[in-house]
């Protein structure tokens, strides 16, 4: 009798982590639904019938911009960059109905000068709305906005120029050199948000030293980035901002600068990064909502994205939410993705505090094979940046969080949930997951509601 009711436990608990994540997986494909490419007029613009092959050979930036402006007047299109490789001075702003299309083997290397990208435009910078330096690749406002093609965009970012801003000796900076963590710079600015200085006074660019994203794109609909390749960006390298339907599909991103994000939804809706390739020197993917203030006042979540069929290499995290998360987050799946590096510290990274807080919540994990990170497999921690202190008004909230049929072979922790004493993380359920190699217990301080089904560490079942 006593087996049978153990038997029966097992089937049953079985049956209801199986119905329930079917369930689960349905808003996931419900979600996919709302997600659609844009479509183009077929007419091309090619950008050598508007500068000589002179010009283009010094600088296709103005070419590119006539070639822009003519194809979103007449309704849309295709602009082409045939092969080659070129130069180009200062930011592409796209506009709307343009698909900025590459040729094979096209290669765009950026100018390092950060006077090219003045004058300053409306951003949103580590969560916080200012006016800095124009991103390289930036469009605002704008409907049916593509960049497509395979070829790459060099943003030639190294220790001898954008990078060494960071104020960090191991990307060039010295003592004496001015850097983003003066007081007049990156400090600035965060106060100016805690204080609630409207954003048209927060005028940053020239002399401030805040590093620009490779690709931004404000509060745009229906975007496309595809089979093109991203390295050496100043910061962040995709960074869509309050945008909604958006598809990153068969894009890398490789660049081992400070603070270089491969793609960093922030307030976003409905976005699918597909087929991906991340190797840098932040987090793969960041997903985020405003820091702070900004992030309680403007108050958008990210929401409904599927992250699936990727590869993450060098970073932080694998798939991380926060820091700057004040807005909240929900609705996140990950699926059939392989992350695996010594270089690679968590594979998925949940991130807050009670200054930043946000409410983050049905996060979902399923079939993903972790070969080596360097601390934990899965890493929740609500005392992130202990630097700012842990004395905040907003503690964070994590729940309904599922992670299934998870593998890893080598990390220094399975499990590593930091929660308060004030606003534990609730409702975390590890199914049919299978931690090799791993060097010390599971870390959980105020979590409650934890559940561990068929859970193996180093080849002992955990209950």
């Amino acid at each position: 009798m006593k087996n049978f009711k153990l038997i029966f436990s097992y089937l049953f608990l079985f049956v209801y982590s199986t119905c329930f994540s079917q369930s689960e997986w349905k808003k996931a494909d419900e979600i996919l639904q709302y997600i659609k490419p844009p479509i183009f007029p077929e007419k091309v613009y090619n950008i050598t019938n508007y500068a000589s092959t002179d010009e283009l050979k010094k600088d296709i930036r103005n070419a590119l911009h006539k070639a822009i402006d003519e194809c979103s007047l007449n309704g849309g299109g295709k602009v082409f960059i045939p092969k080659g490789e070129y130069y180009c001075g200062g930011p592409i702003h796209l506009k709307s109905n343009v698909n900025l299309h590459l040729d094979d083997s096209v290669v765009i290397k950026f100018s390092t000068n950060p006077d090219d990208y003045l004058p300053v435009v409306f951003t949103r910078w580590e969560g916080v709305e200012c006016y800095n330096y124009s991103p390289l690749i930036y469009a605002i406002n704008q409907t049916n906005i593509a960049i497509t093609g395979n070829g790459i965009f060099d943003g030639q970012a190294d220790s001898t120029n954008w990078w060494k801003w960071n104020g960090n000796k191991r990307y060039g900076w010295k003592p004496g050199m001015p850097s983003q963590r003066d007081s007049s710079s990156r400090p600035k600015l965060m106060k100016m948000n805690n204080d609630g200085v409207p954003v048209e006074k927060r005028i940053f660019g020239k002399g401030y030293y805040l590093r620009p994203n490779f690709v931004q794109f404000i509060n745009c609909k229906n975007i496309l980035l595809e089979n093109i390749t991203i390295t050496n960006s100043p910061m962040w390298i995709i960074h869509p901002v309050l945008c909604e339907n958006v598809t990153i599909r068969n894009v890398k991103t490789i660049s081992d600068g400070p603070n270089t994000d491969g793609c960093d939804p922030e307030s976003c809706k409905n976005v699918l990064i597909d087929g991906c390739y991340f190797d840098n020197g932040d987090d793969c993917i960041a997903i985020k909502s405003g820091r702070n203030l900004d992030g309680r006042r403007i108050n958008i979540p990210s929401e409904n994205i599927i992250v699936r069929n990727s590869i993450m290499r060098d970073g932080h995290g694998g798939v991380s939410i926060g820091s700057e998360i004040s807005g909240g987050c929900r609705n996140v799946f990950i699926e059939n993705c392989k992350m695996d590096s010594p270089n690679l510290d968590r594979a998925l990274r949940i991130k807050s505090n009670s200054y930043r807080g946000g409410i983050v919540e049905n996060i979902y994990m399923r079939n993903v094979e972790v070969g080596e990170v360097s601390n934990a497999v899965i890493r929740l921690n609500m005392l992130y940046d202990p630097s700012e202190g842990n004395n905040g008004k907003y503690p964070p909230t994590f729940r309904n969080i599922k992670v299934e049929k998870v593998t890893s072979k080598k990390s220094e922790y399975a499990l590593e949930f930091i929660g308060l004493e004030e606003s534990p993380i609730r409702n975390v359920q590890i199914i049919d997951c299978n931690f090799d190699g791993v060097k010390k217990e599971n870390y959980l301080k105020n979590v409650e509601e934890l559940k561990l089904i068929n859970v193996i560490i180093n080849g002992e079942k955990i209950e």
